[in-house]
């Protein structure tokens, strides 16, 4: 089935001419998006998740002009931020454990973007956000000044947030729309047995280990699982993918449209009507213990 590309950097639509009863199974976990905009992006992960008419041509086209591997996971330690993250391990291990001092008030994953309701309905997937599709959440950046101040010295990050699995909770298998950007995962907490804790990326599967990292290209079908008795943290960071010009200029573009969707201005929205309450929650528990203010981390 040919796809084409529409105004989004991720919308992918069935040609016109082909758009009749034969292609019902694909326009039906399109129903219910907004016909305002607003959940365009969401049309297209949804429609990946439930059809392998994967948009391949432009997996392919920035497979093809990337300077990095294209495998489901990549080499951390080929990354030049890998470094600077695992030297801060400690500080940005610190703050996570502020935050899990108020796990109950933070947002679930899909409170801030209601389209994850495919991936989680309850309250055992938790978000700490410091930056969204290059919108900052200056509140938080606050709340954790050494992490704040870690992920702007990232040159390409376009989103940045504390990821907490609590227990028994599992991710099921779903794929991520866009190659212009690779995942990187500081592991922070790894509950025991570490082994019942971990992730697959295409046919392979990774744990991780508190200080180190794990980088691995999302549009690969992936799943995550938690079947332990403590919470899992990782700082869950979207960078650009490294790619050859005139590429890379072409991924900035598409990105810089994106964080000015309406879909990010509507995920904003959702976590700025969510911010007084959790500032409440913050302060009641950090009140004797004001935050460091910002900073700015050694090369």
């Amino acid at each position: 089935m040919a796809l084409r590309r529409s105004r989004g950097p991720s919308e992918w639509q069935l040609p016109r001419r082909r758009r009749s009863g034969q292609c019902a199974r694909f326009r039906q976990p399109l129903a219910g998006c907004y016909r305002d905009g607003t959940r365009l992006p969401a049309r297209a992960q949804t429609a990946v998740q439930n059809n392998r008419a994967v948009p391949e041509l432009a997996h392919r086209a920035f497979g093809r002009f990337s300077t990095v591997s294209t495998e489901p996971f990549l080499d951390a330690h080929g990354m030049p931020w890998t470094a600077l993250l695992e030297r801060h391990y400690p500080a940005i291990r610190a703050e996570a454990d502020r935050v899990l001092a108020v796990r109950e008030a933070l947002p679930n994953f899909q409170d801030i973007g209601p389209d994850q309701i495919r991936l989680s309905d309850d309250d055992r997937w938790k978000a700490f956000w410091f930056v969204g599709y290059g919108v900052w959440d200056d509140p938080n950046c606050l709340r954790c000044p050494a992490t704040a101040a870690v992920l702007r010295a990232i040159p390409g990050l376009t989103t940045g947030f504390l990821s907490i699995l609590g227990p028994g909770k599992r991710l099921p298998p779903h794929y991520g729309p866009y190659r212009g950007v690779l995942r990187h995962h500081l592991a922070l907490v790894v509950p025991e047995p570490a082994d019942a804790c971990g992730i697959r990326v295409g046919g392979q599967v990774r744990h991780w280990t508190e200080g180190q990292s794990l980088v691995f290209d999302d549009t690969y079908e992936h799943e995550a699982w938690n079947d332990t008795e403590g919470e899992r943290v990782v700082l869950f960071l979207d960078i650009r993918r490294p790619l050859q010009r005139p590429v890379s200029w072409i991924n900035g573009a598409i990105i810089a449209v994106v964080r000015r969707s309406p879909f990010v201005a509507a995920a904003r929205a959702q976590h700025v009507e969510k911010e007084q309450q959790f500032a409440a929650a913050w302060d009641a528990v950090h009140r004797q213990q004001p935050s460091a203010g910002p900073q700015r981390p050694d090369s």
